[in-house]
């Protein structure tokens, strides 16, 4: 398989292969919004407003600042075996955890009171790839969202007999407890081109809600952009479709063109939306866009692209293809954290993507001065009593 990046896709095409940067285009019917409530975001570092439900915009409980819990010591790796993980703390206290097994095959849920305990925490499957058909192979990045009352799963997937035709599908469960009830398949989120499409998260901004995703573009030499476009409702998007960034330094381009993984963060007056960009290995690396919250987010001059990644490998705490982040907060409700999948070796025999240790990993996320995030470096291994 050649990973030459200066020529054309080869065949047959794998993941990166497929995707390819994008430019602003295409457009989908109008039809009424439907609002939301911001959890992709983590609350404020001073105390913050809630929403109607009582929550904060991470879901954290409301009115809880006197005699706040303290965040406690996290432990390195989280969860072995996850990658891409996604974590919501939801306003009935507990931290909802899912991600990539490594089998590609299967949907898993985990809960837990602090985040620490999701090490340890129980494990369903809450979901299994078609044996046929659609959603049949690659289950990839779920996130699970909390949107009108019901749970939703935004998760990447390709039929059995055409396992790289991956595309973005959703499921909802309209009980309160995501580990009951039933998950229904409500279908793919049809985007401009029907082509390689993945990665989807969703947030709200304004009374809007959003979603954000990786996609090819046909006619362009890059693998995938990140596009924005609101929604209609979970499972519909609105239009139209905007590319807010395709692969252009050098350093989204080690391997394949690739700009993956958004996930979006607000705080002081701005909106920041970190990806991942590069091939699997250790070149894995977060990128971050950022916006005025006044800004119009569907307009791509309104985002501005940090020249350098933010987060990267670090051969001093032995910690290597940092990304598919998100963020969520700490016991505390204050202290912001950060939350991606990393590697404990460097080198990789054979296609990464068959490597299964990719270890999901959380730290404190820090702010310079300036008001933007401080990513810091991916901290080491804990090193636990006894060892």
């Amino acid at each position: 398989m050649s990973r030459d990046r200066d020529h054309a896709l080869p065949e047959p095409p794998s993941r990166r292969m497929l995707m390819k940067g994008a430019a602003a285009a295409g457009a989908f019917a109008a039809v009424p919004g439907l609002p939301g409530v911001a959890e992709a975001a983590p609350r404020a570092e001073t105390a913050p407003a809630t929403t109607p439900a009582g929550t904060s915009a991470a879901g954290t409980p409301a009115g809880t600042a006197a005699g706040r819990p303290k965040a406690a010591p996290f432990v390195n790796p989280l969860v072995r075996n996850r990658a891409d993980p996604h974590i919501n703390r939801h306003k009935d206290g507990f931290y909802y955890f899912t991600a990539t097994a490594p089998e590609y095959d299967r949907i898993i849920l985990r809960r837990s009171r602090t985040l620490r305990g999701l090490g340890a925490a129980d494990e369903s499957v809450i979901w299994r790839a078609h044996a046929t058909g659609p959603m049949g192979a690659h289950i990839w990045a779920p996130e699970l969202h909390r949107i009108g009352g019901k749970w939703y799963i935004y998760f990447a997937s390709a039929p059995a007999e055409d396992v790289w035709a991956i595309r973005i599908w959703v499921l909802e469960n309209a009980n309160p407890n995501p580990f009951k009830g039933t998950w229904v398949e409500k279908g793919q989120v049809k985007t401009a081109w029907e082509t390689f499409s993945l990665d989807a998260t969703t947030f709200t901004h304004r009374g809007k809600r959003y979603l954000a995703w990786a996609q090819h573009e046909p006619g362009l030499d890059n693998n995938t952009g990140i596009f924005l476009s609101e929604m209609a409702d979970p499972w519909t998007l609105k239009g139209p479709q905007v590319r807010l960034s395709t692969p252009e330094y050098d350093w989204e381009c080690i391997g394949f063109k690739v700009n993956e993984g958004p996930y979006v963060l607000k705080r002081n007056g701005r909106l920041f939306m970190t990806y991942s960009a590069s091939a699997t290995d250790f070149n894995y690396c977060v990128g971050l866009l950022t916006a005025d919250a006044d800004s119009p987010l569907l307009d791509p001059l309104s985002w501005t692209k940090s020249p350098t990644p933010v987060f990267t490998s670090n051969d001093t705490t032995k910690q290597y293809g940092p990304g598919h982040n998100c963020f969520t907060v700490a016991e505390d409700g204050r202290t912001d954290v950060l939350v991606y999948h990393a590697r404990q070796y460097k080198h990789i025999n054979g296609d990464p993507l068959n490597d299964p240790n990719r270890h999901t990993r959380v730290q404190k996320l820090g702010w310079k001065p300036d008001g933007t995030p401080d990513f810091g470096i991916p901290v080491a291994d804990t090193q636990v009593a006894g060892e």
